[in-house]
């Protein structure tokens, strides 16, 4: 193994098949879910690079812990438990449980948001901005320029632009932002990360403002570790050490447990403030439960407890990062266009210049997830011009610079070889680019479109690849 890819540091306990299906029968999964591949079944899928949320493979420790769930109504063990790792590993006062992420979301817009708000971040995440709009904020991207750019390359692409937030600052006042959420990493901008001086400069500018800095935390280990490689101050300390520092330029946290605590569900919000705990003590027993589980199972904490104390392992999160490397290595070498620097999570494919002959508006990124998956079995998704949506005011697409396909890595799941496999599609499908056609939305929802909309192609899409290919031999490839 190059020294760059170190091997696992895990062995395989249990295994898991994994489908294999013909051309024929993905055509045939693709066209009854709108080529929408959230709307595939999971049985449809050869490897299923559709999101790292949930998809963690679980260590013996963790399953062991599930085995002593408390699941009293009230004051479980296991709360006390993941209560007290928090406060170690994150250094936050007060923890309400929910069932996920935006369940936290929720709650702090709820809380914290009121009509007229303005709620500056690095750049929107769909959840999370949906969350603030519905509450009556409205939200205003604070990150560095370059970020909109997929090939520019600097260390902290996630960056917020302190000239950005003070000029946000100046026009609508402190007292019209209720706080800033700063991402850690930026999902959006390719898994970017912010460094630790511009956490600590954002936390100097808001603090004496009385404008609180609340982080999704979502991925904050893989923020910790580009600060450690990136950040030459920060070179000789610890993961654990480095995420502490980053968490005390926060007044609190959104946190997805199913990323970087290491769990197939669960998330939770955090605060210092006493009264705003007080106040979302209350609240979440309208939406997700007592103060002492929210949406979880005491098995459920307990896994997250023991997943957060793994996450900070050295040999666990660098082999995590060298996979995302691994990929983007081979993709960059046969010139197919990915967001530079590769980020923590996730290789994102440039669609706008893989499929550089289809408009925005015929969703050039939508069509590039489903092809690869019509190619391959392969399951990816779009983060582009539907997840976007729409303008509020004036019912328009958002069209944001980056219109990406997000190749998202489960963690501890799958190998070297199976990267190997989405690499080889990745450049079969880039040979042939040019055959492409774009697609039309046909269905639309509300909200969070690019869950369950449904597509269809402009031009139909041919079934079977050239004479020459074998169509016994579909996948020898995949």
């Amino acid at each position: 193994m190059h020294p760059s890819y170190p091997a696992e540091p895990y062995k395989i306990k249990v295994v898991e098949p994994i489908a294999m299906t013909t051309r024929a029968q993905r055509l045939q999964y693709i066209q009854e879910a709108g080529y929408n591949t959230f709307l595939l079944n999971s049985q449809q899928c050869y490897i299923d690079l559709l999101t790292d949320s949930g998809t963690t493979a679980m260590s013996d420790n963790q399953w062991a812990g599930m085995m002593l769930g408390d699941e009293a109504y009230a004051g479980s063990k296991n709360f006390i438990h993941l209560q007290e790792v928090v406060r170690e590993y994150y250094g936050f006062k007060h923890i309400i449980p929910t069932h996920q992420g935006r369940g936290a979301e929720n709650l702090l817009s709820r809380l914290c948001i009121q009509p007229g708000d303005y709620v500056p971040g690095n750049m929107y995440f769909t959840t999370t901005r949906a969350h603030q709009e519905l509450n009556g904020a409205t939200f205003v991207d604070i990150i560095i320029d370059e970020a909109h750019d997929s090939q520019i390359d600097l260390p902290f692409k996630g960056n917020v632009d302190i000239a950005k937030l003070q000029k946000l600052i100046d026009e609508v006042g402190p007292e019209r932002i209720p706080y800033v959420c700063v991402a850690v990493t930026v999902n959006l901008a390719g898994g970017q990360p912010v460094s630790m001086a511009n956490l600590r400069a954002v936390h100097a500018l808001c603090a004496p403002l009385g404008i609180k800095v609340m982080f999704d935390a979502t991925r904050c280990v893989e923020n910790a570790y580009f600060i450690k490689e990136r950040e030459a101050t920060h070179h000789h300390q610890s993961i654990r050490d480095i995420l502490k520092e980053m968490m005390s330029y926060a007044d609190g946290c959104t946190m997805s447990g199913k990323k970087d605590c290491l769990v197939n569900i669960g998330g939770f919000l955090c605060m210092n403030d006493d009264e705003l705990y007080q106040r979302a003590s209350e609240m979440v027993v309208l939406f997700e439960g007592m103060p002492s589980y929210g949406g979880l199972a005491g098995r459920d904490m307990e896994a997250m407890a023991r997943g957060i104390e793994e996450s900070v392992d050295y040999h666990y999160i660098h082999h995590r990062i060298a996979q995302c490397r691994y990929l983007a290595d081979q993709l960059v070498a046969a010139g197919i266009p990915i967001v530079q620097p590769v980020g923590g999570h996730a290789v994102f494919l440039d669609a706008r210049q893989f499929l550089d002959h289809i408009p925005q508006d015929e969703f050039p990124a939508q069509t590039l997830a489903a092809q690869l998956y019509l190619e391959s079995g392969v399951r990816s998704m779009e983060r582009g011009i539907v997840s976007a949506g729409r303008n509020k005011q004036t019912g328009e697409h958002h069209r944001p610079k980056l219109e990406l396909v997000r190749l998202t890595i489960p963690r501890r799941v799958y190998t070297y070889a199976h990267l190997d496999v989405v690499a080889q599609a990745c450049k079969d499908l880039y040979a042939r680019r040019h055959e492409i056609r774009g697609m039309k939305m046909v269905y639309e929802p509300k909200f969070l479109r690019f869950f369950t909309a449904r597509f269809e192609p402009l031009v139909a899409q041919t079934a079977s690849r050239p004479a020459a290919a074998p169509q016994v031999a579909e996948l020898e490839t995949a």
